[in-house]
């Protein structure tokens, strides 16, 4: 009996029970008894975000498309199951077999944020598998545990829990890796070493095994001195795996369809990867360069052949800056020749208001209407000059008013406090701005007849991310981000306007991790053993809570999260590369203070050190 059947009398009296069954369509079912190894892929997150996720769909199918290989999907399970877990002994288990983690080769677990790390020791503990690598011991008694996603970038908070890091773009290095696995386990059937397979595993481009890199803290005020090996045959820096022909890349047009509504019940088309603009505070601009695209007639297909085989009544069509895409007008045009009649809405997301066509937001208007998103990011001149935005004034407003003449009466911003240099009159700038989109609605003589302007402000607090230009800036201080979340409430004049803030508490725990090291798996296993789970999650983050636990390990938070970092220091990930040049983001970083712009990749190609993978750079 499976640990799923030994729970199945029990799971109707929990939460949304189809979490925890599997049986939906287009899941893989493989014969265990042909199948070399077992893939168990792990979202640190309710099945609801994780069913979402496009890179777990990607990776899902990818793995499965080799014969002798089983993925399948396991997802954190709700408070109430994995208490009910605990109450029968019964240890967390994959989707598709039933079977517990410990029955796997791989136990791979996607960290795209870093508010997810309590979630994966919570899964590991349900998995009755030791948090700690060097706990598992040598013999192969455990599954090889390794992670990827956006925070792998700087995977050392969470590096004595992790045999190996995937870092970079997982199609085509996964495949790699589950191919040496399987000849190693081939040949070594008595003689099974983990340290020697985790070895031969190194020597993929993209594998980052922590436990053969030593750290050293002697540098000033306990900052990193050294990173290197301590065994030959690795690289002393880890470079990310690219993707290089995107075209022909791995798209998953048969993705597993759930019973339950999940936050993003659509078809997820990635047009493209990567972003030419280079906004100095994103990490995903950086780390998913160069920038790279599908056809349109090749998505059209994609998207037909996802249609037929889920019956999702919405495509979204995904990239960073979707405006960016050179084939939108004609891949809009080959989508609308059969969504229209199948009655399949599109949508536009991350639009960059310069490059807004009207022409287009009218055909994607034909089956639904849809509100605009649009990102200033910051509300003054000076500043988007600071963060590379190469957004006027004039271009938002602009935007906006096309917008309104096509019949649109509502728009989202998204707008960020704490960035680097950012004044009281910045922070002010935002709801003037917002104010400003408002009157361009009342003043425009083509807008909707009869109705009102609804715009809302979405308002973050800036975390500087690893690999990006600002990532030598220090947080704000807590106190200092609600003060200027209140001064920017008190500055917004009309009803018109709505105002939602990320709550600051979680920004700063997110720095803490974003920007720590290797002494931080003390906190995030002292969490563990205080219960930590879902802290992305409202109902279960306690910012005090985890201030206690700061305490009893003996580490000041301030530290990672508000310290700026020296231009000469050696960074915790400074051993992990994502392409770009440290002397581009030095220079970057040092632009962004004179408050001078960089031109995107296509007007002007910066040198940021993909040249050689970069098509627009080779054209």
């Amino acid at each position: 009996m499976t640990n799923k059947q030994k729970l199945l009398p029990f799971i109707k009296n929990i939460q949304k029970p189809a979490r925890y069954i599997g049986g939906e369509l287009n899941e893989v079912i493989k014969d265990k008894k042909c199948v070399k190894l077992r893939v168990a892929f792990c979202f640190p997150d309710s099945y609801e975000i994780g069913m979402s996720n496009l890179g777990m769909r990607i990776l899902y199918g990818v793995l499965n498309d080799i014969p002798d290989v089983w993925c399948e999907r396991v997802f954190a399970p709700w408070e109430d199951m994995g208490k009910l877990m605990q109450e029968k002994n019964v240890s967390l288990y994959a989707l598709e077999s039933g079977d517990a983690l410990s029955d796997f080769d791989i136990v791979a677990f996607s960290l795209s944020y870093e508010m997810a790390y309590t979630n994966m020791l919570y899964m590991l503990d349900l998995a009755k598998i030791p948090l700690l690598s060097k706990d598992r011991g040598d013999s192969g008694k455990y599954p090889l545990i390794i992670a990827g996603g956006t925070c792998v970038y700087n995977p050392e908070p969470v590096a004595d829990f992790v045999d190996l890091f995937s870092i970079g773009e997982g199609e085509e290095h996964l495949s790699e890796l589950v191919g040496v696995m399987m000849d190693y386990k081939n040949d070594h059937k008595n003689d099974f070493s983990k340290k020697e397979l985790l070895l031969e595993l190194a020597k993929l481009e993209g594998s980052y095994v922590p436990s053969f890199y030593d750290v050293k803290y002697e540098g000033k005020d306990g900052t990193v001195s050294e990173i290197k090996p301590n065994i030959q045959g690795v690289p002393e820096k880890v470079t990310k795996r690219v993707i290089t022909d995107f075209e022909k890349s791995y798209y998953p047009t048969k993705p597993v369809v759930p019973f339950i509504e999940t936050v993003h019940d659509r078809i997820s088309l990635e047009t493209a990867r990567g972003c030419i603009r280079g906004c100095r505070f994103c990490q995903a601009g950086m780390v998913y360069r160069p920038y790279r695209d599908r056809s349109a007639d090749k998505l059209c297909c994609m998207a037909r052949d996802t249609f037929d085989s889920t019956g999702y009544e919405e495509i979204s069509l995904l990239s960073l800056s979707i405006s960016d895409y050179n084939e939108l007008g004609g891949l809009v045009d080959g989508l609308k020749t059969w969504t229209d009649k199948k009655k399949v809405g599109l949508s536009l997301p991350s639009m960059r208001i310069d490059a807004f066509e009207a022409e287009i937001m009218e055909k994607v208007n034909g089956v639904r209407k849809t509100g605009l998103t649009f990102a200033p990011e910051a509300g003054t001149q000076r500043l988007r000059d600071v963060i590379n935005k190469n957004l006027t004034e004039e271009e938002i407003l602009g935007g906006c008013r096309g917008a309104f003449s096509k019949g649109r009466t509502s728009v989202k911003l998204y707008f960020m406090l704490g960035l680097p240099t950012e004044t009281d009159e910045d922070v002010c700038g935002i709801p003037a701005l917002g104010q400003k989109i408002i009157d361009e609605y009342y003043r425009n003589p083509d807008k909707p007849k009869g109705k009102g302007v609804e715009a809302t402000m979405s308002v973050s607090c800036f975390v500087p991310k690893s690999h990006t230009p600002f990532q030598w800036e220090g947080q704000d201080t807590l106190e200092e981000l609600v003060r200027k979340q209140k001064l920017l409430g008190t500055h917004i004049t009309t009803r018109k306007l709505r105002y939602n803030w990320h709550e600051a508490k979680v920004s700063r725990l997110e720095a803490i991790f974003a920007r720590g090291d290797r002494r931080l798996s003390s906190a995030l296993i002292e969490a563990r053993k205080r219960g930590f789970m879902f802290d992305g999650w409202d109902e279960y983050f306690s910012y005090d809570k985890w201030m206690e636990v700061f305490e009893a390990v003996g580490i000041d938070p301030s530290y990672y999260a508000n310290r700026p970092f020296d231009f000469d220091e050696i960074l915790p990930w400074s051993h992990i590369s994502c392409g770009v040049s440290e002397e581009f983001l030095l220079a970057e970083a040092k632009k962004a203070r004179e408050g001078k712009t960089t031109p995107d990749c296509r007007s002007k190609c910066s040198a940021c050190g993909m040249q050689k993978e970069c098509r627009i750079h080779r054209n």
